[in-house]
């Protein structure tokens, strides 16, 4: 009897120092303080979870999320003819994103990532209507769009710039547009930019920026104007057909659209942004993407955190401005 006392109290002991351990071994979920996101152990690549009734505690149950890309714009968003797969910066952008929803890492979180081709025209309604649930389409932040929508970032500035063909050295700047035909992207603010700069130009406008090469190669239009960095991939894949004119006339900062009023989800996005700011994947996304047409990896640009319905601040940074060439 004694025998059985001396081995049940060792055993229980036992348990105690396994409770010990265990406890102290294992790490304290940590709550973030702007997303509602807690995670159940520190380590980078674990599965967050989030407060219940979150959009990204929605987008982990169903286990995808939509996000809305350019499918002709090089080095931004592109469908592969060969394999079929949609590529580019805002691409990995995405699923940078989406690693922080479902956990893993970014290439672990490519499948639960479904991409639609959004274009400039239809990103708004895109988010309005909750065909996506986000838009990463070089979308440029500015205070007519804000009243629609929200917009985490910028991720990435641009400077609006203008291609032509490769013999064409009659546009050394945006003012010789006036009086030429040029096109640009219907609901872009590209559109806009060269009208207000150029009021006498003959603007074409298309869906598209794969259209207006085509008609700046066939000669329906004299040049092409938008964010340099488009043009760059565009003059990359053109065969010495094109070129950049490198006269630089607004700046054009990339956010990340996302439906008015959710600030637990615009607080999240913002946060994983800041993340792979310091974790250096967002520079490997930028080398590994619009490094391969020319461009050099920039400073990433800091988060602008506006409160919702707020007027957007001009961002100008400077430590992140690049050329299109190198």
């Amino acid at each position: 009897m004694r025998r059985h006392r001396w081995a049940a109290a060792v055993l229980a002991a036992m348990a105690l120092v396994a409770v010990a351990c265990s406890s102290s071994s294992k790490d304290t979920p940590t709550v973030a303080g702007n997303g509602g996101q807690t995670n159940t152990t520190v380590a980078g690549n674990a599965k967050p979870t989030f407060a219940a009734g979150t959009t990204m505690a929605k987008l982990q149950a169903a286990g995808k999320i939509t996000v809305g890309v350019k499918y002709d714009q090089p080095g931004f968003g592109q469908r592969n003819p060969t394999t079929n797969q949609i590529e580019g910066f805002d691409v990995e952008i995405a699923k940078l994103i989406a690693a922080g929803i479902f956990g893993g890492t970014a290439a672990d979180a490519a499948s639960k990532v479904t991409f639609t081709e959004a274009q400039s025209a239809n990103r708004e309604p895109f988010i309005q209507n909750g065909t996506v649930d986000m838009v990463i389409a070089t979308y440029t932040i500015n205070d007519t769009r804000k009243q629609i929508v929200d917009f985490a970032g910028p991720y990435f500035i641009a400077h609006q710039d203008i291609m032509v063909k490769a013999s064409d050295n009659s546009i050394k700047s945006v003012t010789d547009l006036n009086g030429k035909k040029v096109c640009s992207v219907t609901g872009s603010t590209s559109a806009t930019n060269v009208k207000a700069k150029a009021p006498q130009v003959d603007l074409t406008l298309f869906g598209t920026y794969s259209d207006c090469a085509a008609a700046l190669g066939d000669g329906r239009v004299v040049a092409v104007t938008t964010d340099a960095p488009i043009l760059g991939g565009l003059v990359s894949t053109s065969n010495g057909q094109f070129k950049l004119v490198k006269a630089p006339f607004t700046d054009e900062p990339y956010g990340i659209g996302l439906k008015k009023g959710d600030d637990a989800f615009r607080s999240f996005v913002n946060d994983r942004l800041e993340a792979i700011y310091k974790s250096g994947e967002w520079a490997s996304a930028f080398s590994a993407t619009l490094g391969k047409i020319g461009l050099d990896t920039p400073t990433p640009p800091p988060v602008d955190r506006y409160t919702a319905g707020a007027t957007a601040t001009s961002t100008t940074v400077a430590a992140s401005t690049t050329s299109t060439t190198r």
